[in-house]
C-alpha cells in the first residue's frame, strides 16, 4: 500500500476548495480533510485590540482533532475511506495507492502537519482581487467593517512569512490564471507522482 499526502494552501478565497474538490473527483482512492471544519466555537476565539476576532491563527482551530484525522488516514487509508463510505467494503487493498488532500489556509504553518506533506501547493491572488472576492462571500458570523484591511490581509502576510520560514518546498500557483489551466497543471503533477510510485516494485 502506497500513499501520497497533498497540501493545498493559500490566501482566503484563492481557490483552495475548488482545486481540492477537482483533485478528489479526478484521483482514485482520494479524500479531503479541510482545515475550515476544525474552527473552535466563536465564543472562545479571542479578540484583538481593534475588536477583531482572531480567526486567522492556529489557536482558533482544533488542530489536535485535525491531526488525529490525518494520523487515522495515514495508519489505514483503506479503512478510513471505507468508514466514510468512499469505497466498497469488499474492495481490495492489494497494490492500491491512496491520496489524502489536506486543504486549508494555515496547513503549512503547523509544523507536525507540514512535515507530513509529500507535495505542497499554495494559491495566491493579489490584494485587490482577494478583497473583492471576500466581500462577495457570506460568512457566519459575517465580517465586521474593515475586517479585511484591519485583520485578514495583515494576518495573511504574517502567516505567509512564517510559512516560508518553515518550508521552501512549496509550488506557488497564480490564482489569476484560467481556472482550468491551474487545475490541469496540478493534476498532471500529482498524476506523474502517482505513476512513479505505482511503477516502483
Amino acid at each position: 500500500m502506497k500513499t501520497i499526502i497533498v497540501g493545498v494552501g493559500g490566501v482566503t478565497n484563492g481557490g483552495k476548495s475548488t482545486l481540492s474538490q477537482f483533485l478528489h473527483q479526478k484521483i482514485h482512492n482520494s479524500c479531503i480533510i479541510a482545515q475550515d471544519t476544525y474552527f473552535k466555537d466563536d465564543f472562545v476565539v479571542p479578540v484583538d485590540s481593534n475588536g477583531f476576532k482572531q480567526y486567522d491563527t492556529l489557536d482558533a482551530l482544533h488542530m489536535e482533532e485535525m491531526m488525529k484525522e490525518v494520523y487515522s488516514w495515514k495508519e489505514d487509508p483503506h479503512e478510513f475511506l471505507r468508514r466514510r463510505g468512499l469505497i466498497a467494503k469488499d474492495s481490495s487493498t492489494d497494490d492500491e495507492l491512496y491520496v489524502l488532500i489536506v486543504e486549508g489556509f494555515l496547513i503549512f504553518n503547523h509544523r507536525p502537519l507540514n512535515e507530513m506533506f509529500d507535495m505542497r501547493y499554495f494559491l495566491e491572488i493579489p490584494y485587490d482581487v482577494c478583497k473583492k472576492r471576500r466581500s462577495m462571500r457570506v460568512y457566519a458570523p459575517p465580517d465586521p467593517p474593515n475586517y479585511f484591511d484591519g485583520y485578514v490581509w495583515p494576518m495573511y502576510l504574517q502567516n505567509r512569512e512564517e510559512m516560508e520560514r518553515i518550508t521552501s518546498e512549496i509550488v506557488f500557483l497564480d490564482g489569476l490564471k484560467p481556472k482550468d489551466e491551474v487545475l490541469a497543471a496540478v493534476y498532471e503533477d500529482i498524476h506523474k507522482e502517482i505513476a512513479r510510485l505505482q511503477g516502483q516494485s
